[in-house]
């Protein structure tokens, strides 16, 4: 259940400089959400699948370990990337 080229390609143009922007924080960090929710879904229907829930726990660690990294950097697009993937209320 890994994201489509679509999808990556959609995630890449709307966050990145450019359609290879990949190495972007704010691309890797939208990339990382898409897939946080999909393993959300997946976990919330296959309750006892142990692997997906510790995939989703390291997925989620790796995006607050970019965020905090973004944060540091640049406070500004820090706060417009929270609002925009809707991460924090």
């Amino acid at each position: 259940m890994a994201l489509t080229k679509e999808t990556t390609a959609s995630i890449v143009s709307k966050f990145g400089a450019n359609e290879n922007d990949t190495g972007n924080t704010k691309v890797q960090v939208a990339l990382l959400t898409d897939r946080i929710k999909q393993l959300t879904a997946h976990v919330q229907r296959f309750a006892k699948d142990a692997s997906a829930k510790r995939s989703m726990l390291k997925l989620v660690g790796q995006r607050r370990k970019l965020l905090k990294y973004l944060e540091r950097r640049d406070l500004e697009t820090y706060r417009s990337l929270i609002k925009e993937l809707g991460l924090r209320k």
